[in-house]
């Protein structure tokens, strides 16, 4: 069973990623959805995105969940039956949730691409980074930038917000593997902390409200 990592943010948050290595069929397992999680799987043209759909059933089940548990509401952001709170990401062959207990949660992983670089402008002032001449150091601090974006957006979600108007990432060293991170948005101001990791050419990115 590859769970990937465990991170113990605090005594009521926990990270689990998940990394993809088993069939389709493997994963599907000794699990079992719901009516409406087995149609959504089923409308999958996406081999990975199957898998990754039934990685995440395996993450909730050593969270102390199962598929029933879980439901989206309107907006599509995921929640627990008994209030936990929850965030979930996929990228490729790596999937991932949070969970806390008592903190609102946001979670992504991210593929370190080339492509982020081209797309920079439509989520952070891209002349904050034109100092960092080395293109791979700069792919990766933008994804962080995106994927603590994401994280908070999770969080927040409401029509309207903005990743460049209203998401502000704290500048950060590759080294510190934290930072915060701020939204501001019709008139109030939420205050977030961040945490980053890096592997196999991923970056994974959860943030933590500060200010209940």
């Amino acid at each position: 069973m590859p769970l990937y990592k465990t991170i113990v943010v605090n005594k009521n948050t926990k990270v689990f990623i998940w990394k993809i290595e088993e069939s389709f069929d493997a994963l599907s397992r000794a699990v079992s959805l719901t009516k409406n999680s087995q149609e959504r799987v089923d409308g999958m043209k996406s081999d990975l995105h199957r898998r990754g759909f039934m990685s995440i059933r395996h993450l909730l089940a050593i969270a102390g969940y199962e598929d029933a548990d879980l439901y989206y509401d309107t907006l599509g952001k995921p929640h627990l039956k008994d209030g936990t709170y929850i965030s979930i990401t996929h990228s490729f062959h790596f999937s991932g949730i949070i969970v806390s207990e008592e903190d609102h949660v946001g979670i992504d992983i991210e593929k370190q691409r080339d492509k982020i670089s081209k797309i920079a402008h439509k989520f952070t002032p891209i002349r904050e980074y034109k100092t960092i001449a080395n293109h791979e150091a700069l792919v990766r601090k933008l994804t962080i930038v995106w994927g603590g974006k994401e994280s908070l957006y999770k969080i927040y979600e409401q029509e309207g917000l903005s990743f460049l108007q209203h998401i502000d990432i704290q500048n950060f060293t590759f080294e510190d593997t934290k930072t915060f991170g701020t939204i501001t948005f019709k008139n109030a101001m939420s205050k977030y902390n961040i945490h980053f990791l890096e592997f196999e050419g991923f970056t994974c990115v959860y943030a933590l409200l500060i200010d209940h």
